[in-house]
């Protein structure tokens, strides 16, 4: 039964302007508020693997003469599920635009990590009102994490009417069907399951670039630091198959992309949520790295996950990338007792020992939050002497904000704003101190770059990132992108390295 007969067999006219009573049977089949309640159960369902996805030949031809806009919004993952969507509406035969203005459906596909970043997708909805008065038949969605929380859909709800659908991350694969929901409707579509979905495989991509690719290699996290909306939004930790994780880079290498980035929101788990074999994120590592890739990378990862296992494959080298993200959020075993991340300042610098002893040139990176509930100024100069201690190469640090919905935000949020700016700017300057420093380093040697094209801020220069992540701009012809090519370092800043390509008989350093 398509769309057309099944509402016209719940004796509804979607061409009729439906009065809130004669609605209702119909809104019912596609309301499903989300739920953190629900998204907190953590079942024992086995999880199902399905390699069948296809669009439904009744959707075929949908997007004929029709433009689509996604904007993205936070980590790497929801980068790769904006690559998932967009290559569903290929498949449905629209075309992408830049622009909203030309777009027919714009979707924002949001991230719920920070307060901040929801704050920019409110903005964007206030913005688009117009359009949308302008264009009534343009189709608006929220998408992604933002769309997993009650308060989010209830405010969308309240003053953001003009949006016509909002869904979640577990049913991206039910975008054609959410679409036409939308277009036969009269009111707002909501599809969100609170509980996760099964492992969909073969779904189409349309990846940006050809230079570097994500990989996704498991969904969800089941970690819950208390901070941490994630685990609730993402659902429980379910891993990819490695045979079909395998079977995708191979295909990657084929293509001829440069660099591959495993992802997962707590990608050092992989693997231990499977029952029928002992395989974890070394494991796959392991056959990933005898793969034709120059370079690949995994992100992000938990320290109480980072097994002796992954160290002694990494430590191998090759195109195993010796650049490791690896998150301690405070220095303060109290404060990390806190927010539940169930390891200590001692067991996280003891890692790190392990790291460097066995992969000596590691550069690492890492995120930190200041004025966490409770932290006082000694538990503050933990962090500053931990990050001293480690040299990290550069850091991503934040102001604690509560996300509602976690244990956190339960917690009296008693350390004074300015007190949190303060700590703050101690420690970014403290970050970009030692930033500096270690690319200082860098002066006068040679290093291998993926270049990836042009620079942004003068089309005259290129820019690439070397294997630890160093962005480097440098001026050569723009034949050269997509390659890697040697660059001799003539400056360093406190970011970013300039520098000339040389030739390639010279050596890396």
């Amino acid at each position: 039964m398509n769309e057309k007969q099944r509402l016209e067999s719940n004796q509804v006219n979607p061409a009729d302007k439906k009065s809130e009573k004669d609605y209702s049977k119909y809104f019912q089949t596609v309301y499903m508020p989300p739920s953190l309640k629900d998204a907190k159960k953590r079942g024992k369902e086995e999880v199902s693997y399905h390699n069948d996805f296809a669009i439904d030949e009744q959707f075929h031809g949908m997007g004929q003469g029709r433009k689509f806009y996604i904007r993205t919004y936070g980590c790497q993952m929801n980068e790769h599920d904006t690559e998932v969507m967009a290559g569903i509406f290929l498949g449905l035969g629209y075309e992408p635009t830049d622009s909203v203005e030309d777009a027919h459906v714009i979707l924002l596909n949001t991230c719920a990590i920070r307060e901040n970043a929801e704050n920019k997708v409110f903005g964007e909805l206030g913005h688009l009102k117009a359009l949308k008065r302008e264009r009534p038949e343009l189709l608006i969605g929220v998408c992604g994490c933002m769309s997993q929380e009650e308060s989010v859909v209830n405010k969308i709800l309240q003053k953001h009417q003009h949006v016509d659908m909002i869904f979640g991350t577990h049913n991206i694969h039910r975008l054609p069907h959410i679409l036409n929901e939308a277009y036969l409707a009269k009111e707002m579509v909501i599809e969100v399951w609170s509980k996760e979905g099964d492992v969909i495989e073969n779904l189409p991509r349309a990846r940006k670039g050809s230079v570097k690719a994500w990989v996704n290699i498991m969904y969800g996290c089941d970690k819950f630091c208390t901070y941490c909306i994630v685990p609730y939004t993402r659902g429980k930790e379910r891993s990819r198959r490695p045979e079909d994780i395998i079977q995708e880079v191979r295909h990657l290498a084929a293509q001829g992309y440069k660099e591959i980035t495993l992802l997962g929101q707590n990608v050092n788990a992989y693997g231990k949520d499977f029952e029928d074999i002992t395989y974890g994120l070394g494991d796959l590592m392991d056959e990933i790295r005898k793969i034709d890739v120059a370079r690949i990378r995994f992100t992000t990862s938990h320290p109480r996950d980072f097994d002796d296992r992954l160290i002694e494959v990494l430590a191998k080298g090759g195109n195993l990338v010796d650049h490791i993200h690896l998150p301690v959020q405070s220095g303060s075993s109290d404060i990390l007792k806190i927010m539940a991340r169930k390891y200590s300042r001692e067991h996280y610098l003891e890692l790190v020992r392990k790291i460097k002893e066995a992969i000596p040139t590691a550069s690492l990176t890492t995120d930190i939050i200041v004025g966490f509930p409770n932290e006082t100024d000694e538990q503050f100069e933990e962090t500053m002497s931990l990050y001293r201690e480690v040299e990290f190469d550069s850091a991503y640090t934040f102001i604690y904000s509560p996300r509602e919905g976690t244990p956190a935000a339960k917690m009296q949020d008693n350390v004074p704003m300015e007190v949190k700016k303060e700590r703050l700017q101690r420690l970014n300057a403290l970050v970009n101190e030692i930033s500096a420093k270690k690319l200082k380093e860098y002066e006068g040697k040679v290093v291998e770059v993926l270049v990836e094209g042009e620079s942004k801020n003068n089309p005259e220069v290129l820019a690439g990132y070397t294997e630890k992540s160093k962005l480097v701009n440098f001026k050569a012809p723009k034949s050269v992108i997509g390659q890697l090519v040697k660059v001799k370092v003539t400056k360093a800043k406190t970011w970013t390295l300039n520098g000339e390509m040389v030739e390639e008989t010279a050596e890396v350093k």
